[in-house]
């Protein structure tokens, strides 16, 4: 007989950013029915799905709803990192883990979440450098109004300056605005040589079908001359956009190899499949000790870094051809910096091309 174990799932199914949490919720529940048809899983899980719409102050209150009302000690959920944040205080007073299968910023480690997906030096770095030796080292940031967004921007402002480089603009939107003439304009006026865009959901909608409008009049806004970046566009968005998503760079831990046309087998679907599975895996072996000392002891067996709860993940440059992401560099097995002050952790290529200034 297996055991029954209830597992929290916390994703939204509608709002600015459906897209995005559909996906994970999909991979969460595809991992959830993979354990429970496995004849060697000696455990079953029962899923305790909750909706926060899309709205961050409903995180939290159901999260707590999801503990007190079942027997959950595991939540797979959130999408934003304000939800997340939100979340953790509810997790720290309860004992209970949270698993988060989306990147995110980084500059934060909780012993209180299991951290999936990749943090700023498995994607923001590495997306860089690949931009700077390719492009130059001129970018124009836009992001959403909030921590993504802020701490992207902030990283990739920091590293331009170390590569001799500067940021001719810098804008954020509320989450969902789709208001973005003025971005476009000022775009198109400045003239970068990439643009590293960091909206989420609609916003980021808005802003790439009038990116793929402005290419369509001036050249030298396409893909060859001056590419939209992104730490986190997966196969999930690409039936939102259409035509404008060709030429569109990402990076991420993983790309379908074969076209998507309904947004399924992104990165986000793949990590929320497998944390359902490691975390089966971990049940399983952990015995009566306490999870997180089963972590810090033997995390590491799991893709799991003991000191900071994030995962050792494939990193991955790719851009949308013929409506598929096709892999231009790749580098396997990168461990986490959450903080980014660990160097060695920090996949480059080469050195920026320069100019000499008289």
């Amino acid at each position: 007989m297996k055991k029954t174990v209830d597992l929290g799932v916390l994703y939204s199914q509608s709002g600015t950013y459906a897209a995005i949490s559909q996906a994970v919720l999909r991979g969460a529940m595809a991992g959830i029915d993979e354990v429970n048809a496995s004849s060697s899983s000696q455990i079953s899980f029962r899923p305790i799905l909750r909706d926060p719409e899309g709205r961050i102050y409903r995180y939290a209150p159901l999260c707590a709803d999801i503990i007190a009302n079942s027997d959950a000690r595991h939540v797979i959920g959130c999408v934003t990192s304000s939800a997340r944040k939100e979340v953790i205080p509810i997790l720290d007073r309860t004992n209970a883990m949270l698993w988060y299968n989306l990147p995110f910023e980084g500059f934060e480690t909780s012993n209180r979440v299991i951290y999936s997906h990749a943090c700023a030096n498995q994607h923001l770095l590495p997306l860089l450098s690949w931009c700077f030796q390719n492009f130059g080292t001129t970018p124009y940031l836009v992001g959403s109004n909030y921590i993504w967004g802020w701490e992207t921007c902030r990283v990739a402002r920091m590293r331009t300056d170390e590569a001799g480089g500067r940021v001719l603009g810098e804008r954020y939107l509320p989450l969902g605005d789709e208001d973005i003439d003025t971005l476009i304009a000022e775009i198109e006026t400045l003239r970068p040589a990439f643009i590293l865009n960091s909206l989420v959901g609609a916003s980021s909608y808005a802003f790439l079908h009038a990116y793929g409008e402005l290419g369509r009049r001036d050249p030298h806004f396409t893909a060859e001359t001056c590419p939209v970046v992104s730490c986190n566009l997966t196969e999930a968005e690409l039936p939102q956009l259409g035509q404008d998503a060709e030429g569109l760079v990402s990076v991420g831990p993983h790309f379908c190899p074969s076209r998507s046309h309904d947004g399924r087998n992104s990165s986000f679907e793949i990590i929320s499949r497998q944390s359902v599975l490691t975390l089966a895996a971990i049940l399983m072996a952990q015995g009566d000790q306490p999870f997180e000392n089963f972590i810090a002891d033997h995390g590491a067996r799991f893709g799991i870094d003991p000191a900071t709860h994030h995962s050792t993940l494939s990193v991955k440059v790719a851009q949308v051809r013929g409506g598929v992401f096709e892999v231009l560099h790749h580098w396997p097995d990168i461990a986490p910096d959450p903080y980014l002050t660990r160097s060695s952790r920090h996949p480059n290529i080469g050195h920026p091309k320069l100019s000499v200034v008289s």
